[in-house]
């Protein structure tokens, strides 16, 4: 059975496309709010799919981009390359070779070019929020400038 990804929007909604006859339909997702993330569906057509309903604030884009961190708060000097798995107005989710002393809680400068067409450089702080091994998941601090140039590259 064929599983399809669908983005919640604020407003609770989901619109859902089938697979094989490309019917749409808009659906309210408040009764499966903090419960329930696949539902089995079956179209008009007869298709019978899964949805797996992502409740994200923000869509996250699986990438394969390159990128330095430093921990800037608390103060260690530490920093290193990393290798940037996913990226989302709100925040990124990255590895990093070897063995590092990153720690929940930490501030992190962070720096990575996109693979857009302006090859555009960030530069941005992020509050670590997960630590599983080398997978390292934070969220963006502050609102700048270069928002723009990441709001362009995560459109769907």
């Amino acid at each position: 059975m064929k599983t399809i990804k669908v983005f919640v929007r604020p407003d609770n909604t989901a619109t859902i496309i089938c697979p094989r006859c490309n019917a749409v339909k808009k659906i309210s997702v408040v009764p499966f709010r903090n419960k329930k993330h696949l539902l089995r569906m079956r179209c008009r057509c007869d298709e019978r799919f899964t949805v797996q309903l992502d409740f994200r604030k923000s869509y996250r884009k699986s990438t394969s981009l390159p990128g330095t961190f430093r921990v800037i708060q608390p103060k260690n000097g530490e920093g290193g390359i990393i290798h940037i798995q996913n990226l989302s107005l709100g925040g990124i989710g990255f590895t990093v070779s070897g063995i590092h002393h990153i720690e929940k809680g930490q501030i992190l400068q962070l720096a990575f070019t996109l693979n857009d067409r302006h090859q555009s450089a960030v530069n941005k702080q992020a509050k670590v929020c997960t630590v599983k091994k080398n997978a390292i998941g934070c969220q963006f601090l502050e609102k700048q400038p270069m928002e723009k140039a990441l709001g362009f590259y995560l459109r769907p």
